[in-house]
């Protein structure tokens, strides 16, 4: 069908004939009763006959006509187009809104060849048929029951705030059956290094003192995260504020305490926190009570304002002062070269379970395809940049939420052979088993992970995925 001519609104007749193409209509019919102060300016019979019900089916939505008194034959013409014309404007609307694809002009119309930016799938199928094609190479029998844990809600731990009355805190959480998986990973290392005597009679553990953090624990200290035990998917109630003026508790991951375990902060260290929004990992660092100088910096300046958000709400006013900055990681090689005791490197990445459950923010996105395919050269970058930033001896922990081996054992790799090549650093990776032994009542290891560790989420314990590197500069 060719789309309507355009017809001058001085010539209401032409635009009737036209329109009666389209309504199969004889225009006599339905033709507007041009009137102008009592006279008519069609004498033809049907136009002195008046309209009827049947006459006039095309009604423009108008205001009351006022009642005219101008005889004036040029005024009441000019009068009648116009009124003619609105009620043909008026057909016209009425007959684009009918339905079938004939009504509608071929300028109107939609075809879906021409939206070559409509989205086919959303982000979070993309997501699934990404990792169903990448991780069952990877995982194999393992990754249907990750798939489901992924997809099914997540776990989260309580993080202990040392700044408000967390003795009263962690009390509460002991009577809803949630355990410090840290305390009890401590227990199960000391009791290694000092067995007990077979005569020496067993303490309950509400009277069992806590080792010192001295020796054998080379972690970072005086962190307190409880988590509900295997199988139990009761939830926290959220955090409330203490008598002290912050917040009790942090939830989070509980996973994600471990890359700052990893980091093993002791007392007089300057740390950096190469990327730190959103500001649960600076918060641990935080807490650990070790920090001589805490920087934590971020690209992103919504990741950076709740960061701080993060830091108001938990740490006191008067209290230990971090440095925010938000700079491009990138160049932190070259701003603070050899400066830090340990380096966190917590660097962005595809976050598995958050794309596949959200839309919001999902690097799955059309529109961001470029920016995912050069996601591990960015990972690469930010681990060089923070190893540079490291001292020598110094510790610099990799971190990642994603179960991508490209972004993980291969960024480390990579970020080793460039730093190597071209800036002539050694650097060591350290080893971590020992981590699958202490935590593996709380958290569901990959027994073949090549560098690092890793973190599976599973149905009893739904939590991660959470990669962790621990890298020591030796040059």
């Amino acid at each position: 069908m060719s789309s309507l001519k355009t017809h001058s609104p001085s010539h209401p007749r032409s635009l009737v004939t036209t329109l009666s193409r389209y309504l199969g209509r004889d225009p006599a019919s339905w033709r507007p009763d041009f009137r102008c102060g009592g006279r008519h300016l069609d004498k033809s019979p049907r136009s002195r006959a008046g309209a009827s019900a049947n006459s006039e089916p095309f009604t423009a939505n108008t205001a009351p006509r006022r009642k005219r008194t101008s005889t004036d034959p040029k005024t009441c013409a000019r009068t009648a187009n116009m009124e003619a014309s609105l009620r043909i404007m008026a057909g016209v609307r009425r007959l684009l809104r009918r339905s079938g694809p004939g009504l509608v002009l071929r300028r109107l119309r939609h075809k879906k060849k021409w939206a070559s930016t409509e989205p086919k799938f959303s982000s979070i199928r993309l997501a699934l048929q990404n990792f169903d094609m990448n991780y069952k190479v990877q995982f194999g029998d393992l990754w249907p029951s990750i798939r489901v844990s992924l997809l099914s809600e997540q776990k989260y731990g309580a993080l202990i705030n040392n700044f408000s009355t967390w003795d009263k805190t962690t009390y509460e959480l002991e009577q809803l059956k949630a355990k410090d998986f840290v305390l009890e990973a401590q227990r199960r290392m000391w009791e290694k290094a000092f067995p007990e005597e077979p005569s020496t009679p067993a303490l309950p553990p509400e009277l069992e003192t806590p080792p010192s953090p001295g020796a054998p624990w080379p972690y970072s200290p005086n962190l307190r995260c409880y988590t509900f035990t295997k199988g139990d998917i009761s939830r926290f109630y959220p955090a409330r504020v203490s008598s002290l003026g912050v917040l009790d508790y942090y939830l989070m991951d509980a996973s994600s305490l471990l890359p700052v375990l990893a980091l093993g902060v002791q007392p007089g260290d300057t740390v950096l926190d190469l990327c730190a929004g959103p500001g649960g990992k600076t918060l641990a660092l935080l807490l650990t009570g070790c920090c001589r100088h805490l920087a934590a910096n971020d690209i992103s300046g919504s990741r950076t304002r709740r960061l701080k958000q993060v830091l108001h709400s938990y740490v006191p006013q008067d209290g230990s002062q971090v440095r925010v900055t938000s700079q491009d990681g990138r160049k932190w090689g070259d701003l603070e070269r050899s400066t830090y005791d340990r380096v966190l490197v917590d660097v962005p990445c595809t976050a598995d379970r958050h794309s596949v459950l959200e839309e919001d923010n999902n690097i799955f996105k059309r529109s961001r395809k470029v920016e995912r395919q050069m996601m591990p050269m960015l990972q690469v970058q930010l681990l060089v940049a923070g190893l540079l930033a490291t001292k020598p001896g110094g510790v610099a922990v990799y971190s990642t939420c994603t179960l991508s081996h490209l972004q993980n054992e291969y960024v480390v790799g990579g970020a080793i052979d460039i730093l190597a090549n071209q800036y002539q650093v050694d650097v060591q990776v350290e080893e971590l088993s020992y981590f699958r032994h202490l935590f593996q009542d709380t958290f569901s290891f990959f027994p073949s992970c090549r560098i690092g560790e890793l973190v599976l989420p599973v149905l009893w314990a739904n939590f991660g995925p959470m990669y962790f590197c621990r890298l020591r500069r030796l040059t």
